[in-house]
């Protein structure tokens, strides 16, 4: 009888011939709320605008989702998402254990994302709506049973890790629209946060950025709560709240605020679905293999490598975000507890618990007052211990079970070491609240499996800041207070504490967005020519700015303040030998008194292989090769000397150099002595033997005025075309103003970066505008559109003088591990890799093309050659000899 009603209902609004999928919403909500007589079934306009599905159905008794309807139009013909419905229906799959898909008369249940069933309860015949009453019993039992299932038992990190990344992606997904709507009043407050999280900690957050920080806090912050649950049968976000670990008052205070009782009604739906996963999630079932021997074995890494994947793949590669094997880990820790007790006579090494007075500022005085300022002298820990990148917290957590080991015929003096000897020593940086949150989970778990009782409410002294910014001030609202407390506490770090031990795997990010005044000005002394006086001749340095390169020089900042210590990173080796480091170099061994390098190599994009020809394996699963580098400063060595310098190559296959490191330490290693010499000052070794007849020539640089690195769109299947008739096609939608940027970028997959912005792009080219036939590789010419509105970097100083007239150009590599090559074009070139595969490629042509002022006719030119002539001169002379 019920769902009789329920068509007669449909009935009514199906024969007025207009109505709409949103004008049959009621009838099934009275329908399926008169069968699920325990449930709520909520029908929220303003949710569904920011992304939620059209019915939550809920449990009465605590107001918990247990399933989803998503309703389309009657006779749709797309309920399982295959076409125009395949992006939304595919997000709501992923991210909600239990949903429904129907067009009112026909119901898709879908559980865990795959179909259980399908039930047909009517169908239109004519002008009207006929039930098909076999199906009518089967339809409410398979409801009942649907609505009154338990989310299945989740008893495997990985799995975990996939539901909590779906989840979070739609929750950031429904934030950011929240966020758009900017003059609901219902949005103040979510706006407020985003303002203050732009003021004090990210400076250029966008709204999808901080819907991202926004999301991974609710998902880790109810992870850490759920960590500490003993009744999880009843675990909801309310009781999450309060369960957060004080060890993080961050963490604890912001997730109270933005997941607790007064959280948005249009996001708490999703809040509480994620809490309903973690009811079901078997948390000693997955967290039972922590602490095992193998390269990838806590649970904590495939949480974050498996959320990230799942999440947003792309902000793992933009953030650097790469997790560090426990082989490399356990060397970095165990060779930094050497070095001390060789090097500085701490016969503890990493356990010493000396303390020094140290002088710092005095926050006690009226910062109104200009001159008040005031120091003091506090008592710090002589070896304090800064991971600047600390990601999951793999490196802290190794040098906890490094000094714990010492412990084991002394576990009676472990609790009160902790207190007083190691917590506040342990500091930590990190920039994303993911890591960050699982970072605090992993020290507090291995600190309470080696049998230490929080007995306080001291913190573990991870912070989320960014490491490449001095602290930004901020008062304001509460939330923006609680961010404040965090970055000052960070930044008494970067300010006062006398950091002696800098260890870590900082991010790897060539197009760096790091470019604050302070790291900026720091980095001045690596773009300067070896003796810190003259800028480096490079035209395009742009190596340099790369993350890594930053994250050591700021470390280099914090030992110099302290007058000792020891940097210790993995990271990529190309600052080994690359021209470009040259300054670099010169300054590294200007300020240690000796570095340590052990390149481990694993270069694909070098293709390199082991010196017999056997196979070369990187350590991470990334193509760039990577060294482990130890500088040391112990205040020995005269200013004005340079420090020495020590070399080693491991080559081989991945677990070739997995076990060599857990064998090994840097005391064990046979290191070759390196002696660095101008100009380049190389960390490798080099043979010097043909120095005098080689520095005799020229480079091909200083033969040609114009040599530059050639043309690189960053979006070839756009700009580069295999025909002439496509690529005049892609200028022609390019110019139609009736095309949206939209659809532009749709059509050719194309993406903003810094440098090239499609909105901008379509307002530089003209109806002028041709392709031009260009060299893409060799004896491989195609069709660019050429200009700044196709490419970031068009190069017209190289590629005009080769469409302007008769020319050619030399195209050769500066440095490069494949064999040498050189190649030689009349056509512009449409890449900047052309000789080599992986090696850039700098242009030289022979005549630039300049035109003439007072020339009559408009296509004159006047040739003038690229070359140097003394150079050529100096050519001629031996030729001649």
């Amino acid at each position: 009888m019920i769902i009789k009603d329920y068509i007669s209902e449909l009935n009514k609004q199906f024969k007025t011939g207009i109505a709409r999928e949103h004008s049959y919403r009621p009838a099934l909500q009275q329908l399926m709320s008169a069968i699920l007589t325990d449930m709520i079934v909520t029908n929220e306009p303003a949710r569904i605008d920011c992304g939620a599905p059209d019915y939550i159905i809920s449990r009465k008794s605590d107001n918990v989702p247990v399933a989803f309807v998503e309703a389309k139009d009657i006779e749709d013909s797309d309920l399982d998402g295959h076409k125009q419905h395949k992006s939304q229906f595919n997000r709501y799959k992923e991210a909600l254990d239990q949903i429904i898909f129907t067009d009112y008369l026909d119901f898709h249940f879908y559980k865990n994302g795959e179909l259980e069933d399908t039930i047909r309860i009517a169908q239109v015949e004519g002008n009207k709506i006929v039930g098909l009453t076999a199906n009518f019993d089967k339809f409410i039992s398979k409801l009942k049973s649907f609505a009154d299932s338990f989310p299945q038992k989740i008893t495997s990190a990985g799995k975990l890790a996939s539901i909590m990344a779906s989840k979070a992606r739609l929750l950031a997904d429904t934030i950011n629209e929240v966020l758009k709507r900017e003059n609901d009043s219902t949005s103040q407050q979510l706006l407020g946060q985003f303002e203050a999280f732009k003021r004090v900690l990210i400076h250029d957050i966008t709204h999808e950025s901080f819907a991202d920080v926004y999301a991974q806090t609710i998902a880790y912050g109810m992870f850490a709560a759920r960590m500490h649950d003993k009744t999880p049968e009843d675990f909801s976000r309310q009781e999450a709240a309060t369960l957060i670990p004080k060890t993080n008052p961050f963490l604890r205070q912001i997730f109270q605020s933005i997941a607790g009782y007064d959280l948005d009604e249009r996001i708490a739906w999703i809040v509480d679905d994620l809490a309903l996963s973690f009811a079901a999630t078997d948390m000693p079932k997955i967290l039972k293999g922590y602490g095992s021997n193998s390269q990838h074995s806590d649970p904590m890494i495939h949480f974050y490598e498996n959320f990230l994947a799942s999440y947003n793949p792309k902000l793992r590669k933009s953030k650097g975000v790469w997790y560090t094997p426990t082989a490399v880990v356990g060397f970095i820790v165990r060779s930094t507890d050497e070095i001390l007790k060789r090097d500085f006579n701490l016969s503890n090494g990493i356990a010493d618990y000396s303390e020094i007075e140290h002088e710092v500022i005095n926050d006690n005085y009226d910062k109104k007052i200009k001159g008040s300022k005031t120091t003091k002298i506090a008592k710090y820990h002589r070896v304090q211990i800064l991971d600047p990148a600390v990601g999951t917290g793999t490196f802290l957590a190794e040098t906890i079970n490094c000094i714990y080991k010492k412990f084991s015929s002394n576990q009676g003096m472990w609790q009160g070491y902790v207190e007083k000897h190691l917590l506040p020593r342990l500091n930590g940086f990190e920039i994303l609240m993911a890591p960050y949150a699982i970072a605090h989970l992993k020290l507090d778990w291995i600190l309470n499996s080696t049998g230490y009782t929080h007995n306080t409410d001291r913190r573990i002294r991870v912070y989320l800041t960014n490491s490449l910014e001095e602290y930004h001030k901020d008062i304001g609202t509460l939330f923006s207070m609680w961010l404040s407390r965090e970055a000052n506490e960070a930044s008494r770090i970067k300010r006062d504490t006398p950091v002696m031990v800098i260890i870590g795997n900082p991010p790897y990010n060539g197009s760096s967005k790091n470019n604050g005044e302070w790291i900026s000005e720091l980095m001045k002394s690596y773009k300067k020519e070896p003796g810190g006086k003259d800028p480096l001749k490079e035209k395009n340095p742009k190596w340099l700015n790369d993350d890594y390169v930053k994250f050591i020089r700021m470390a280099q900042y914090f030992i110099e303040q302290n007058g000792e210590g020891i940097l210790a990173y993995i990271n990529p080796h190309g600052f080994l030998d690359n021209p470009t480091f040259r300054g670099m170099r010169w300054e590294l061994l200007r300020a240690f008194d000796s570095i340590y390098t052990i390149d481990l190599h694993g270069n694909s994009k070098k293709k390199e292989v082991a010196p017999d020809g056997s196979k070369d394996e990187n350590v991470f699963d990334i193509m760039q090769g990577v060294s482990i580098n130890f500088f040391i400063k112990t205040g020995k060595k005269k200013n004005n000397a340079l420090g020495k310098l020590y070399h080693f190559d491991l080559y081989g296959k991945r677990e070739y150099k997995y076990t060599f490191l857990n064998n090994n330490t840097i005391t064990t290693i046979p290191y070759t002595e390196l002696k660095p010499q101008a100009p380049m000052y190389f960390f490798v070794p080099k043979n010097f033997s043909l120095e005098k007849e080689y520095n005799s020539g020229f480079a091909v640089n200083e033969l040609f005025k114009v040599c530059l690195l050639g043309p690189n769109s960053h979006r070839d299947d756009f700009a580069i075309a295999f025909n002439k008739e496509i690529a005049i096609d892609r200028i022609a939608k390019f110019l139609d103003k009736s095309i949206s940027d939209c659809e532009i970028r749709e059509l050719y997959s194309i993406k903003d970066n810094r440098d090239w912005q499609l909105s901008q792009a379509r307002t530089k080219i003209k109806s002028s505008d041709i392709p031009i036939n260009c060299l893409y590789r060799p004896f491989d010419s195609r069709w660019m559109l050429y200009g700044d509105y196709a490419f970031d970097y068009p190069r017209p100083q190289i590629n005009d003088q080769l469409i302007k007239g008769n020319n050619i150009a030399l195209i050769t590599t500066r440095q490069t591990k494949e064999h040498f090559g050189a190649f030689v074009s009349r056509l512009p070139l449409g890449q900047h890799k052309i000789v080599t595969p992986y090696d850039g490629s700098y242009i030289s042509p022979l005549y630039s093309f300049l035109e003439t002022d007072n020339s009559l006719d408009n296509d004159e030119k006047s040739t003038v050659p690229n070359y140097r002539k003394d150079i050529v001169e100096t050519i001629e002379s031996r030729i001649s000899k």
